[in-house]
Protein backbone atom coordinates (compact mmCIF):
# COMPACT_ATOMS: atom_id res chain seq x y z
CA UNK A 1 0.00 0.00 0.00
CA UNK A 2 1.13 3.50 -0.84
CA UNK A 3 2.45 5.90 1.53
CA UNK A 4 0.03 8.35 0.17
CA UNK A 5 -3.06 5.64 0.45
CA UNK A 6 -1.83 4.64 4.17
CA UNK A 7 -2.62 8.61 5.32
CA UNK A 8 -5.97 8.02 5.44
CA UNK A 9 -5.48 5.35 8.44
CA UNK A 10 -4.86 7.88 11.89
CA UNK A 11 -3.72 4.19 13.58
CA UNK A 12 -1.01 3.74 11.55
CA UNK A 13 1.99 6.20 11.38
CA UNK A 14 3.53 5.43 7.75
CA UNK A 15 5.73 8.84 7.92
CA UNK A 16 7.22 8.62 11.14
CA UNK A 17 10.28 7.02 9.77
CA UNK A 18 10.60 10.10 7.35
CA UNK A 19 12.09 12.21 10.21
CA UNK A 20 15.16 11.44 12.05
CA UNK A 21 14.51 13.01 15.09
CA UNK A 22 11.30 10.60 15.72
CA UNK A 23 13.07 7.90 14.19
CA UNK A 24 15.27 7.97 16.80
CA UNK A 25 13.33 8.71 19.67
CA UNK A 26 10.17 5.77 19.06
CA UNK A 27 9.64 7.05 22.54
CA UNK A 28 8.93 10.56 22.54
CA UNK A 29 4.92 11.73 21.45
CA UNK A 30 5.54 14.76 19.82
CA UNK A 31 2.25 17.12 19.90
CA UNK A 32 3.50 20.93 19.62
CA UNK A 33 3.55 21.32 15.66
CA UNK A 34 1.74 24.32 15.80
CA UNK A 35 4.88 25.83 17.39
CA UNK A 36 7.37 23.90 15.05
CA UNK A 37 6.93 21.06 12.58
CA UNK A 38 9.60 18.60 12.47
CA UNK A 39 11.55 18.38 9.78
CA UNK A 40 11.89 15.11 7.27
CA UNK A 41 15.57 13.58 5.69
CA UNK A 42 14.60 15.15 2.67
CA UNK A 43 14.65 18.59 4.16
CA UNK A 44 17.94 18.12 5.88
CA UNK A 45 19.55 16.75 3.19
CA UNK A 46 18.90 19.75 1.02
CA UNK A 47 19.99 22.40 3.58
CA UNK A 48 23.57 20.30 3.64
CA UNK A 49 23.81 19.72 0.19
CA UNK A 50 23.26 23.20 -0.49
CA UNK A 51 26.42 24.04 1.94
CA UNK A 52 28.19 21.10 0.07
CA UNK A 53 26.98 22.12 -3.86
CA UNK A 54 26.53 25.71 -4.43
CA UNK A 55 27.64 27.44 -1.42
CA UNK A 56 28.06 31.20 -2.30
CA UNK A 57 26.04 34.46 -2.05
CA UNK A 58 22.98 34.46 -4.18
CA UNK A 59 21.84 37.55 -6.61
CA UNK A 60 25.82 38.89 -6.07
CA UNK A 61 28.36 36.74 -8.44
CA UNK A 62 28.11 36.02 -12.00
CA UNK A 63 30.10 32.61 -11.56
CA UNK A 64 28.70 29.58 -11.11
CA UNK A 65 28.21 28.81 -7.55
CA UNK A 66 26.64 32.10 -7.30
CA UNK A 67 24.16 31.25 -10.29
CA UNK A 68 23.65 28.29 -8.43
CA UNK A 69 22.55 29.79 -5.60
CA UNK A 70 20.55 32.74 -7.20
CA UNK A 71 18.73 29.98 -9.61
CA UNK A 72 18.36 27.92 -6.48
CA UNK A 73 16.21 30.72 -4.82
CA UNK A 74 13.78 31.55 -7.86
CA UNK A 75 13.06 27.88 -8.14
CA UNK A 76 11.96 27.67 -4.81
CA UNK A 77 9.83 31.11 -5.16
CA UNK A 78 8.51 29.38 -8.15
CA UNK A 79 7.29 26.29 -6.23
CA UNK A 80 5.97 28.50 -3.12
CA UNK A 81 3.77 30.32 -5.95
CA UNK A 82 2.53 26.90 -7.50
CA UNK A 83 2.09 26.11 -3.47
CA UNK A 84 -0.29 28.53 -2.77
CA UNK A 85 -1.74 28.90 -5.95
CA UNK A 86 -0.60 32.33 -6.86
CA UNK A 87 -0.74 31.82 -10.81
CA UNK A 88 -1.72 34.47 -13.70
CA UNK A 89 -4.18 33.70 -16.42
CA UNK A 90 -2.18 31.59 -18.16
CA UNK A 91 -1.06 29.18 -15.58
CA UNK A 92 2.60 30.78 -14.37
CA UNK A 93 3.33 31.41 -11.15
CA UNK A 94 3.76 34.47 -9.88
CA UNK A 95 7.09 34.09 -8.20
CA UNK A 96 7.81 38.23 -8.64
CA UNK A 97 4.89 38.42 -6.50
CA UNK A 98 6.62 35.79 -3.72
CA UNK A 99 8.93 37.73 -0.64
CA UNK A 100 10.95 35.60 1.60
CA UNK A 101 11.65 37.23 5.13
CA UNK A 102 12.62 35.26 8.46
CA UNK A 103 9.35 34.31 9.52
CA UNK A 104 5.55 35.06 9.35
CA UNK A 105 5.57 37.66 12.05
CA UNK A 106 8.79 39.17 9.96
CA UNK A 107 6.21 39.28 7.19
CA UNK A 108 3.19 40.85 8.91
CA UNK A 109 5.30 43.74 10.52
CA UNK A 110 6.50 44.69 7.09
CA UNK A 111 3.07 44.82 6.30
CA UNK A 112 1.97 46.73 9.24
CA UNK A 113 4.75 49.01 8.38
CA UNK A 114 5.21 49.66 4.57
CA UNK A 115 1.13 49.20 3.77
CA UNK A 116 0.11 50.91 7.19
CA UNK A 117 2.18 53.85 7.16
CA UNK A 118 1.58 54.16 3.88
CA UNK A 119 -1.90 54.40 3.55
CA UNK A 120 -3.27 55.74 7.06
CA UNK A 121 -4.60 58.81 8.48
CA UNK A 122 -6.18 59.77 11.73
CA UNK A 123 -9.68 58.50 12.05
CA UNK A 124 -9.14 55.59 9.60
CA UNK A 125 -9.43 51.89 11.19
CA UNK A 126 -7.40 48.92 11.41
CA UNK A 127 -10.16 45.52 11.97
CA UNK A 128 -8.49 42.71 13.27
CA UNK A 129 -9.47 39.48 15.40
CA UNK A 130 -9.60 39.07 19.15
CA UNK A 131 -7.79 36.09 18.45
CA UNK A 132 -5.00 36.98 16.63
CA UNK A 133 -1.35 35.71 17.38
CA UNK A 134 0.36 39.01 18.67
CA UNK A 135 2.38 38.75 15.45
CA UNK A 136 -0.56 40.10 13.75
CA UNK A 137 -1.74 42.69 17.07
CA UNK A 138 1.33 44.54 17.98
CA UNK A 139 2.63 45.75 14.69
CA UNK A 140 -1.25 46.98 14.37
CA UNK A 141 -1.20 48.61 17.62
CA UNK A 142 2.03 50.06 17.00
CA UNK A 143 1.25 51.54 13.63
CA UNK A 144 -2.09 53.11 14.34
CA UNK A 145 -0.47 54.66 17.51
CA UNK A 146 1.98 56.08 15.26
CA UNK A 147 -0.64 57.20 12.38
CA UNK A 148 -4.02 58.03 14.48
CA UNK A 149 -5.43 55.32 13.11
CA UNK A 150 -7.67 53.19 15.24
CA UNK A 151 -7.37 49.52 16.18
CA UNK A 152 -10.92 47.29 16.14
CA UNK A 153 -11.60 44.10 17.31
CA UNK A 154 -14.09 41.43 15.61
CA UNK A 155 -15.61 39.26 18.48
CA UNK A 156 -16.40 35.97 18.30
CA UNK A 157 -19.80 34.61 19.10
CA UNK A 158 -20.93 31.70 21.41
CA UNK A 159 -19.79 29.13 18.70
CA UNK A 160 -16.44 30.92 18.27
CA UNK A 161 -17.15 32.19 14.89
CA UNK A 162 -17.05 35.18 13.11
CA UNK A 163 -20.48 35.91 12.49
CA UNK A 164 -21.14 38.09 9.18
CA UNK A 165 -23.37 40.50 11.33
CA UNK A 166 -19.94 41.25 13.03
CA UNK A 167 -18.23 42.02 10.04
CA UNK A 168 -20.80 44.09 9.02
CA UNK A 169 -20.65 45.89 12.24
CA UNK A 170 -16.49 45.97 12.27
CA UNK A 171 -16.02 46.48 9.08
CA UNK A 172 -17.36 49.84 7.22
CA UNK A 173 -16.42 52.63 5.29
CA UNK A 174 -13.55 53.81 7.72
CA UNK A 175 -11.65 50.78 7.34
CA UNK A 176 -8.71 51.01 5.24
CA UNK A 177 -7.05 47.18 6.52
CA UNK A 178 -8.42 44.20 7.75
CA UNK A 179 -6.05 41.48 8.69
CA UNK A 180 -6.81 38.23 9.89
CA UNK A 181 -5.74 34.68 10.85
CA UNK A 182 -6.30 31.92 8.67
CA UNK A 183 -6.38 29.44 11.53
CA UNK A 184 -6.27 30.52 15.51
CA UNK A 185 -3.30 28.92 17.03
CA UNK A 186 -5.35 28.50 20.25
CA UNK A 187 -8.89 28.10 19.34
CA UNK A 188 -7.75 26.03 16.26
CA UNK A 189 -10.59 26.99 14.13
CA UNK A 190 -10.76 28.10 10.78
CA UNK A 191 -11.82 31.89 9.83
CA UNK A 192 -14.37 32.21 6.58
CA UNK A 193 -11.46 34.35 4.56
CA UNK A 194 -13.51 34.50 1.45
CA UNK A 195 -16.35 35.82 3.12
CA UNK A 196 -14.26 38.53 4.68
CA UNK A 197 -12.24 39.44 1.89
CA UNK A 198 -15.63 40.08 0.01
CA UNK A 199 -16.87 42.56 3.06
CA UNK A 200 -13.52 44.12 3.08
CA UNK A 201 -13.33 44.86 -0.70
CA UNK A 202 -16.98 45.87 -0.45
CA UNK A 203 -15.95 48.69 1.74
CA UNK A 204 -12.62 49.21 0.24
CA UNK A 205 -9.89 47.85 2.45
CA UNK A 206 -7.03 45.38 1.59
CA UNK A 207 -7.27 42.21 3.71
CA UNK A 208 -3.84 40.58 4.72
CA UNK A 209 -3.93 36.83 6.35
CA UNK A 210 -2.18 35.38 8.78
CA UNK A 211 -1.36 31.46 7.61
CA UNK A 212 1.15 30.32 9.52
CA UNK A 213 -1.28 27.79 11.23
CA UNK A 214 -3.46 27.44 8.00
CA UNK A 215 -0.96 26.47 5.14
CA UNK A 216 0.52 23.99 6.94
CA UNK A 217 -2.92 22.15 7.37
CA UNK A 218 -5.08 22.32 4.76
CA UNK A 219 -4.71 23.62 1.03
CA UNK A 220 -4.52 27.26 0.64
CA UNK A 221 -5.13 29.36 -2.25
CA UNK A 222 -4.34 32.93 -2.17
CA UNK A 223 -7.12 33.04 -5.74
CA UNK A 224 -10.03 31.45 -3.56
CA UNK A 225 -9.42 33.41 -0.23
CA UNK A 226 -9.59 36.57 -2.13
CA UNK A 227 -6.60 38.11 0.14
CA UNK A 228 -4.53 41.01 -1.01
CA UNK A 229 -1.74 39.54 1.58
CA UNK A 230 -1.16 36.03 3.03
CA UNK A 231 2.10 35.47 5.38
CA UNK A 232 3.60 31.98 6.38
CA UNK A 233 6.56 30.20 7.87
CA UNK A 234 8.39 27.70 6.39
CA UNK A 235 9.01 25.89 10.17
CA UNK A 236 5.98 25.34 10.46
CA UNK A 237 5.53 23.05 7.38
CA UNK A 238 8.02 20.74 7.05
CA UNK A 239 10.61 23.45 6.17
CA UNK A 240 13.89 24.95 7.95
CA UNK A 241 13.59 27.64 11.36
CA UNK A 242 14.51 31.12 9.67
CA UNK A 243 12.20 31.38 6.38
CA UNK A 244 8.93 33.15 6.25
CA UNK A 245 7.11 33.73 3.19
CA UNK A 246 4.62 36.74 2.36
CA UNK A 247 2.70 36.72 -0.84
CA UNK A 248 1.07 40.31 -2.26
CA UNK A 249 -0.78 41.04 -5.35
CA UNK A 250 1.55 43.05 -7.87
CA UNK A 251 -0.36 46.31 -7.14
CA UNK A 252 -0.03 46.09 -2.96
CA UNK A 253 3.64 45.52 -3.20
CA UNK A 254 4.54 48.18 -5.73
CA UNK A 255 2.11 50.64 -3.38
CA UNK A 256 4.31 49.53 -0.23
CA UNK A 257 7.38 51.31 0.94
CA UNK A 258 10.64 48.66 1.70
CA UNK A 259 10.86 47.52 5.70
CA UNK A 260 14.49 46.88 5.49
CA UNK A 261 16.95 48.82 3.42
CA UNK A 262 20.59 48.48 2.71
CA UNK A 263 22.27 45.57 0.21
CA UNK A 264 20.31 43.95 -2.85
CA UNK A 265 17.17 45.90 -1.90
CA UNK A 266 18.34 49.00 -4.56
CA UNK A 267 18.13 49.93 -8.21
CA UNK A 268 20.90 52.64 -7.65
CA UNK A 269 22.33 54.84 -4.80
CA UNK A 270 23.80 58.24 -4.68
CA UNK A 271 24.96 60.51 -1.51
CA UNK A 272 21.58 61.71 -1.04
CA UNK A 273 19.13 59.47 -2.36
CA UNK A 274 18.15 55.62 -3.51
CA UNK A 275 16.16 53.95 -6.18
CA UNK A 276 14.05 51.02 -5.10
CA UNK A 277 15.11 47.67 -7.00
CA UNK A 278 11.65 45.92 -8.52
CA UNK A 279 9.40 43.63 -6.35
CA UNK A 280 10.35 41.06 -4.66
CA UNK A 281 13.80 42.03 -4.33
CA UNK A 282 12.47 45.75 -2.76
CA UNK A 283 11.81 43.89 0.68
CA UNK A 284 14.58 41.08 0.66
CA UNK A 285 17.33 43.54 2.21
CA UNK A 286 20.82 41.65 2.64
CA UNK A 287 21.86 38.25 2.06
CA UNK A 288 18.58 35.69 2.24
CA UNK A 289 19.06 32.47 4.09
CA UNK A 290 19.46 30.41 0.47
CA UNK A 291 20.08 27.22 2.23
CA UNK A 292 16.90 27.34 4.01
CA UNK A 293 14.77 28.45 1.23
CA UNK A 294 16.38 26.21 -0.56
CA UNK A 295 15.64 23.32 2.05
CA UNK A 296 12.13 25.02 1.81
CA UNK A 297 11.73 23.50 -1.87
CA UNK A 298 12.39 19.79 -0.64
CA UNK A 299 9.71 20.63 2.21
CA UNK A 300 7.15 21.63 -0.23
CA UNK A 301 8.01 18.53 -2.55
CA UNK A 302 7.48 16.20 0.28
CA UNK A 303 3.90 17.56 1.30
CA UNK A 304 3.01 17.51 -2.00
CA UNK A 305 4.25 13.94 -2.73
CA UNK A 306 1.90 12.92 0.26
CA UNK A 307 -0.93 15.23 -1.39
CA UNK A 308 -2.28 18.45 0.64
CA UNK A 309 -5.29 17.01 0.15
CA UNK A 310 -4.78 13.77 1.72
CA UNK A 311 -2.68 15.39 4.79
CA UNK A 312 -5.75 17.50 5.61
CA UNK A 313 -7.85 14.72 5.73
CA UNK A 314 -5.34 12.58 7.73
CA UNK A 315 -4.96 15.98 10.27
CA UNK A 316 -8.22 16.43 10.59
CA UNK A 317 -9.36 13.05 11.44
CA UNK A 318 -6.09 13.72 13.99
CA UNK A 319 -7.66 16.72 15.54
CA UNK A 320 -11.10 15.12 16.09
CA UNK A 321 -9.72 12.62 18.21
CA UNK A 322 -7.65 13.93 20.20
CA UNK A 323 -10.92 16.45 20.73
CA UNK A 324 -13.18 14.02 21.69
CA UNK A 325 -10.01 12.34 23.72
CA UNK A 326 -9.34 15.28 25.75
CA UNK A 327 -13.19 15.93 26.55
CA UNK A 328 -13.55 12.28 27.87
CA UNK A 329 -11.56 13.18 30.23
CA UNK A 330 -13.93 15.08 33.43
CA UNK A 331 -10.66 17.01 34.73
CA UNK A 332 -10.10 18.56 31.40
CA UNK A 333 -11.58 21.36 30.38
CA UNK A 334 -11.23 22.31 26.56
CA UNK A 335 -10.59 25.92 25.39
CA UNK A 336 -12.82 26.58 22.67
CA UNK A 337 -15.15 24.17 20.51
CA UNK A 338 -15.56 20.94 21.89
CA UNK A 339 -16.86 19.68 17.81
CA UNK A 340 -13.72 18.16 16.68
CA UNK A 341 -14.19 18.43 13.75
CA UNK A 342 -13.76 22.42 13.72
CA UNK A 343 -10.02 21.90 14.89
CA UNK A 344 -7.37 22.11 12.69
CA UNK A 345 -4.26 21.27 13.94
CA UNK A 346 -4.74 22.36 17.47
CA UNK A 347 -6.34 22.10 20.65
CA UNK A 348 -6.20 23.93 23.73
CA UNK A 349 -7.18 22.62 27.27
CA UNK A 350 -6.39 23.00 30.95
CA UNK A 351 -6.23 20.34 33.41
CA UNK A 352 -8.53 21.52 36.16
CA UNK A 353 -7.13 23.57 39.48
CA UNK A 354 -3.55 22.63 37.52
CA UNK A 355 -1.10 25.39 36.65
CA UNK A 356 -0.56 24.68 32.65
CA UNK A 357 3.22 24.96 33.61
CA UNK A 358 3.57 21.80 35.93
CA UNK A 359 0.96 20.02 33.35
CA UNK A 360 3.72 20.25 30.70
CA UNK A 361 6.69 19.51 32.84
CA UNK A 362 4.69 16.47 33.99
CA UNK A 363 3.68 15.34 30.76
CA UNK A 364 7.76 15.56 30.10
CA UNK A 365 8.52 13.38 32.33
CA UNK A 366 6.31 10.85 30.16
CA UNK A 367 7.99 11.89 27.18
CA UNK A 368 5.11 13.88 25.76
CA UNK A 369 5.66 17.19 24.83
CA UNK A 370 2.85 19.89 24.25
CA UNK A 371 2.92 23.09 24.93
CA UNK A 372 2.06 25.68 27.87
CA UNK A 373 1.35 29.09 28.29
CA UNK A 374 -0.24 31.98 26.45
CA UNK A 375 0.40 31.03 22.87
CA UNK A 376 1.20 34.78 22.41
CA UNK A 377 -2.76 35.44 22.19
CA UNK A 378 -2.73 37.49 25.81
CA UNK A 379 -6.09 39.13 24.92
CA UNK A 380 -8.29 36.13 23.74
CA UNK A 381 -7.17 34.30 26.58
CA UNK A 382 -8.68 37.17 28.68
CA UNK A 383 -11.38 37.82 26.47
CA UNK A 384 -12.34 34.18 27.09
CA UNK A 385 -11.42 34.39 31.30
CA UNK A 386 -9.49 31.59 31.04
CA UNK A 387 -8.11 31.27 34.49
CA UNK A 388 -4.40 31.94 35.05
CA UNK A 389 -4.12 33.10 31.63
CA UNK A 390 -2.36 30.63 29.94
CA UNK A 391 -3.62 27.35 28.46
CA UNK A 392 -2.10 23.58 27.52
CA UNK A 393 -2.15 22.91 24.03
CA UNK A 394 -1.62 19.54 21.54
CA UNK A 395 -1.23 20.22 18.00
CA UNK A 396 -0.65 17.63 15.42
CA UNK A 397 0.54 17.03 12.46
CA UNK A 398 0.95 14.07 9.06
CA UNK A 399 3.99 12.29 11.14
CA UNK A 400 0.93 11.61 14.58
CA UNK A 401 -0.92 8.77 14.88
CA UNK A 402 -3.95 7.82 17.12
CA UNK A 403 -1.45 5.82 19.77
CA UNK A 404 0.21 9.31 20.23
CA UNK A 405 -3.42 11.05 21.40
CA UNK A 406 -3.76 7.73 23.50
CA UNK A 407 -0.51 8.41 25.24
CA UNK A 408 -1.46 12.06 26.32
CA UNK A 409 -4.36 11.06 27.25
CA UNK A 410 -2.91 8.32 29.70
CA UNK A 411 -0.74 10.67 31.14
CA UNK A 412 -2.82 12.91 31.67
CA UNK A 413 -4.65 10.60 34.46
CA UNK A 414 -1.18 10.33 36.06
CA UNK A 415 -0.98 14.44 36.47
CA UNK A 416 -4.56 14.31 37.38
CA UNK A 417 -3.83 11.66 40.12
CA UNK A 418 -0.58 13.48 41.44
CA UNK A 419 -2.46 16.86 42.07
CA UNK A 420 -5.30 14.48 43.36
CA UNK A 421 -4.63 11.54 44.43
Amino acid sequence: MSTKAQLSDIEQNPCRDDFPLLAAHPEMVFLDSAATSQRPASVLDAQRAFYETMNANPLRGLYRLSIDATDAIERTRAHVARFIAAMDEGGNPQKEQIVFTRNTSESLNLVASSLGRTILSPGDEVVISIMEHHSNLIPWQQVCAATGARLVYLRLDDDFNISQDELEAKVGPRTKIVSLTQVSNVLGTQNDIAAVARRAHEMGAYLVVDGAQGAPHVRSSVREMGCDLYAFSAHKMMGPMGVGVLWGTADVLELMAPFLTGGEMIDSVTETDAVWAPVPQKFEAGTQDAAGIYAFDAALSYLEGLGMEAVERRERELARYLTESLASLDFVDIIGTKDGSRHVGAVAFNVRGVHPHDVASLLDGSNVCIRAGHHCAQPLLAWLGVQMGSTCRASVALYNDTSDIDRLVESLKLVWGVFNG
